[in-house]
């Protein structure tokens, strides 16, 4: 249970969700219902009392109320009536917007990409982590600060109180561009050494695979499943924050690198894109990104085009791609039937073995290439091992002084390695 300390006294946060749909919205394409079921798992996560659910189709938001005055009228009642104490709104809100309603109704005031900050930063543990999601808060409220008193003033934490602190957001807008500036100069140096330990990898010849998806959509039960990681499980919106990386043993004995990212939502604050982008483009480095959906999910259509969407903004949506729709065990035979299938598609459930050993099987599937052959030196154990790191071997024969190699690889790592070993290609299938 998250506690609100609120006049001295522990009072958890009871809210009612306020969600607002206008045309613009309806033009974007962004589904409000599935907005808004969101919008309850994330107050839940947030360990929010959801008492009630307001919705408004309006062709505007309102300058003044963001939502018109006489529905204002109506969440006043709505909240005295059920003794709520937190207001949630399922888009931004302005300052301004912000300390009218405040004034109006006497509530905590707290919109989407607020209560999406505070959830980050109650999961943030490494220091990217909380650098990132400290950057991102105040980037979020440094135009904000004139319609966030109330909140600020308030004991203790809670929802829209959790990361950088009171004292922090209530001293002056050049002090906080000045922490701006710090923060920023501090990711910049774990971004270069995030860059070093990825160019370490690639000069190692490690193949990359990343899980990418909905958040809970199973990515860190598929990597534990895999690798015998110890992940953070939990049925919950953002459980991962920090990417994972373990080592992944392929059928034939190759070794990958599986990384869990964070997961994507509908409607993912840009401050937050802006801050965790050096994380995000982990995928960038892949060699496979691993597309996990829950295939449980009414909404699993949408979800899918918000991931598209997101690694079409990071630059990754050419990258060779598999989907694995998770979660099967919960489906009824007819939705695992409406699913695709064939290749570049897996219907699965992270905790059967079997299908377990399917997606490996896929995994070396797709990274698997051309077979060729090397004549390789008997003295040349590093263009050995290099085969062996990079490649899948699947034969070897001894003549004289040398040793051939009949050898599976993927068009990317022959492209990356070729110069050292395309003198000694004496076949080719």
């Amino acid at each position: 249970m998250s506690l609100t300390h609120d006049t001295q006294t522990d009072v958890q946060d009871r809210a009612i969700l306020v969600s607002l749909v206008t045309d613009q919205i309806k033009r974007t394409g962004i589904d409000p219902e599935l907005s808004l079921q969101e919008l309850v798992q994330l107050a839940e996560t947030a360990g929010v009392e959801v008492v009630d659910v307001l919705r408004q189709n309006k062709e505007t938001p309102d300058s003044r109320w963001f939502i018109g005055k006489g529905k204002v009228e109506e969440l006043r009642m709505a909240a005295d009536g059920l003794g709520a104490n937190t207001a949630i709104f399922d888009q931004e809100l302005s300052g301004a917007q912000v300390r009218n309603l405040e004034e109006a109704l006497d509530l905590k005031i707290i919109d989407r990409t607020q209560l999406i900050l505070d959830i980050f930063a109650g999961r943030a543990k490494t220091r990217e982590g909380i650098i990132q999601v400290e950057l991102a808060q105040l980037s979020y409220l440094l135009p904000r600060l004139s319609g966030h008193g109330k909140n600020l003033s308030r004991l203790g934490g809670g929802i829209g109180t959790r990361g950088p602190g009171e004292s922090k957001l209530e001293t002056d807008r050049r002090h906080i561009r000045g922490r701006i500036t710090e923060l920023k100069r501090q990711l910049d140096d774990v971004v270069k050494t995030r860059e070093l330990h990825r160019e370490r990898r690639r000069k190692s010849g490690a193949v990359q695979v990343a899980l990418v998806g909905y958040t809970n959509a199973g990515k860190s039960t598929l990597l534990k499943q895999l690798t015998d990681a110890d992940v953070y499980i939990e049925n919950q919106l953002f459980a991962t924050l920090d990417p994972t990386s373990r080592v992944l043993q392929l059928p034939a004995g190759k070794e990958v690198v599986l990384t869990d990212t964070v997961g994507f939502i509908q409607n993912l604050p840009h401050d937050l894109v802006a801050s965790f982008r050096a994380t995000l483009e982990e995928v960038n480095e892949a060699n496979l990104v691993l597309h996990v959906v829950d295939a449980s999910s009414p909404m699993r259509e949408e979800q899918m085009e918000v991931v598209d969407s997101i690694l079409q903004e990071l630059g990754a949506a050419g990258k060779p791609r598999v989907v694995l729709f998770n979660k099967s065990d919960l489906c009824q035979p007819e939705q695992l039937e409406m699913l695709p299938s064939g290749r570049g598609y897996l219907k699965i459930s992270a905790f059967n073995p079997d299908d377990l050993a399917r997606v490996t099987g896929l995994i070396a599937d797709e990274l698997a290439g051309d077979t060729l052959v090397f004549r390789i030196p008997g003295d040349r154990g590093d263009l050995s091992s290099l085969l062996y790191r990079v490649g899948e071997v699947q034969d070897t024969q001894y003549e004289e002084n040398d040793v051939l190699y009949s050898v599976r690889l993927n068009k990317e790592d022959y492209e990356k390695w070729g110069y050292k070993l395309t003198e000694f290609v004496v076949q080719q299938d």
